[in-house]
């Protein structure tokens, strides 16, 4: 079994890296949106009151997309230093390297990908 070039490996470590410090930073700064909303009436009105909470659901829903995303990235991570990274976690194929550049943390092949979205609807 081929395995990706060192060159290649390194540059999706260089971009894992950075995408786990950007989610860690998106999740620190999204903190603050996701505190619980006043429903004080006297100081928000009942519209006002109803967007804070809608911000605050967009918020939450954001923050777990963040998360889920950033325990992908620390598998990817993880599969980097055991020799495992760019190989379907199902199939056993080398992911292509087109899907990586798009998604690095991507553990299946776009094949396996779409069959388990499918299965899953």
């Amino acid at each position: 079994m081929q395995n990706l070039p060192d060159k290649q490996l390194n540059h999706f470590r260089d971009i894992l890296e950075s995408l786990r410090v950007e989610l860690s930073e998106l999740l620190d700064i999204s903190t603050g949106a996701s505190q619980t909303v006043t429903l004080d009436q006297t100081t928000v009105g009942k519209l006002s009151r109803m967007d804070a909470l809608q911000q605050q659901q967009m918020c939450h829903a954001s923050r777990s997309a963040y998360r889920k995303r950033l325990v992908a990235v620390e598998r990817a991570l993880q599969s980097l230093d055991q020799g495992e990274y760019g190989w379907c976690e199902q199939c056993g194929e080398l992911i292509d390297s087109r899907r990586l550049e798009i998604k690095p943390e991507s553990a299946r092949c776009i094949g396996c990908q779409q069959l388990s979205e499918t299965e899953g609807a």
